[in-house]
């Protein structure tokens, strides 16, 4: 992890807690426990996020050397955090657990919580995906559009050596999450007195989960398990976890 991608990643968490500060004062919580929290949610999110990374490699990695089993055999690489890199769906877990966690030790909501913070997670990722851009990662299949991105030949996976431009994936994904960011604001104030706590999180994680499904079609550097992209799985499967709760919550259970 170089210095400027360090910087980001302070500057995404940085941003995400002042913004969850607000949303807390706003929904008439304690701003002061959204600092208490970030630590907690940043450290599991990070170890997550790690873990999905040593057990769920991508392409990239693997012809690096660096496989599952290439981790549980020098154990100290899992410490390296500059070899490698992190996997969402391991953050989204982490990061979770974290929440409940500390909702069940401090007596607070967990709903509640995550509600506040579901706006300021996105805006963390939005600053945080900066960092592929700088890295020459999270890019997608080969094209000739006009808004392609140049990767240079030590950053192409391999057998793409000879070509040069790409689908920029992390910007498609930096729009969609922006897009997603718009709208739990509008939901949040459009909606204030018809929304259960918990819809916000839970519509954060069915709009994400459903944009991380259509990119992993594009996406050449993924992680594969018996050839099966375990990422597009994961998403696909959060997808309908969440989105149908939330269906349940307003189609069905006002009416048990």
């Amino acid at each position: 992890m170089n210095e400027s991608n360090g910087i980001l990643i302070a500057l995404g968490i940085a941003c995400g807690a002042l913004l969850s500060a607000y949303q807390a004062k706003r929904f008439n919580h304690d701003p002061e426990i959204i600092y208490y929290l970030f630590l907690p949610l940043t450290i599991w999110g990070l170890i997550g996020a790690r873990l999905w990374h040593i057990f769920t490699p991508p392409l990239s990695s693997v012809q690096l050397g660096l496989t599952t089993g290439h981790y549980l055999s020098h154990p100290l690489d899992a410490f390296a955090l500059w070899l490698g890199g992190f996997g969402i769906p391991g953050a989204i877990l982490g990061g979770t657990l974290a929440l409940y966690l500390f909702s069940r030790k401090y007596g607070q909501s967990f709903w509640s919580l995550a509600d506040i913070l579901a706006p300021g997670l996105v805006l963390a990722q939005i600053i945080g995906r900066l960092t592929n851009y700088f890295n020459q990662e999270l890019y997608g299949l080969p094209t000739n559009l006009t808004w392609a991105i140049s990767i240079d030949s030590a950053y192409r996976l391999s057998g793409y050596e000879s070509i040069e431009f790409y689908h920029p994936l992390f910007a498609y994904e930096m729009i969609l999450n922006s897009i997603n960011f718009i709208l739990l604001f509008w939901l949040g104030r459009k909606f204030s007195s018809k929304l259960n706590a918990g819809d916000l999180f839970l519509f954060y994680l069915t709009f994400y989960s459903l944009t991380r499904f259509g990119l992993e079609f594009l996406r050449l550097d993924s992680s594969l398990i018996n050839g099966i992209n375990i990422n597009q799985v994961f998403f696909i499967l959060l997808f309908i976890l969440t989105g149908g709760f939330l269906l349940w919550r307003h189609r069905f259970a006002q009416n048990l």
